[in-house]
């Protein structure tokens, strides 16, 4: 997985000069938290809702109302951006692209090619990726096995049971604890009931097996 099967590709940009009340209402137009600023065709920073936040006068401030206006009437993007910004490339891995937020505490990562900006991740594009990724969106049958005794072939053996009994597999999510793995499926069929018969007859231990609908 890649982080240009996931960013979002259409990006509201600024750019330095633009006054700051045009980007809160391109923010509110968009219903986005966040925009990239670009200067001759290259990225040059980085405008948020906190950084906004911050460069505007608190309700405590001695300014009048007219005073407040005219100061940020006069106030630029380039004022108040983050101009070191974290970025990522889009053949990255997901997972690396999370690192990188996770380590920065940062929720947004834009995508650079080169010098240029060819999209933008965010945490809620992580949040979908997870959807996808444990079929989530796929209604069926999700079945979770603990594997007690991991060995090379396992999996091979699992799916090889579902194809004899004709059952598609969406996904497959696997996680290694300490004392066993997990193996989380999405498969194609509503018939919970049969499929937790068809594991168990088999010797595999199922912790659960719930219907999912389609969201």
């Amino acid at each position: 997985m890649s982080v240009q099967d996931f960013m979002t590709k259409d990006v509201v940009t600024v750019t330095s000069t633009t006054p700051i009340f045009d980007a809160i209402d391109l923010m509110k137009k968009h219903d986005i938290h966040r925009l990239p600023v670009i200067d001759n065709g290259k990225l040059s920073g980085l405008i948020t809702e906190g950084t906004i936040a911050e460069a505007t006068p608190s309700k405590a401030t001695s300014l009048s109302v007219y005073e407040m206006n005219y100061l940020l009437n006069k106030t630029t993007v380039g004022d108040v951006m983050v101009k070191h910004v974290k970025t990522t490339t889009p053949d990255a891995l997901l997972e690396d692209a999370i690192y990188e937020m996770r380590e920065n505490n940062i929720n947004v990562l834009p995508v650079c090619d080169g010098t240029q900006l060819v999209g933008i991740i965010t945490n809620n594009d992580i949040f979908d990726a997870f959807l996808r990724i444990t079929g989530y969106n796929a209604g069926g049958t999700r079945i979770t096995l603990q594997i007690t005794d991991d060995h090379t072939g396992v999996l091979a053996a699992i799916t090889s049971l579902l194809a004899e009994k004709n059952y598609s597999i969406a996904t497959i999510v696997v996680n290694p604890m300490e004392l066993s793995t997990i193996i989380e499926l999405q498969i194609e069929s509503r018939s919970t009931d049969e499929l937790q018969q068809v594991f168990e007859k088999a010797g595999y231990t199922v912790l659960s097996a719930v219907l999912t609908n389609n969201h």
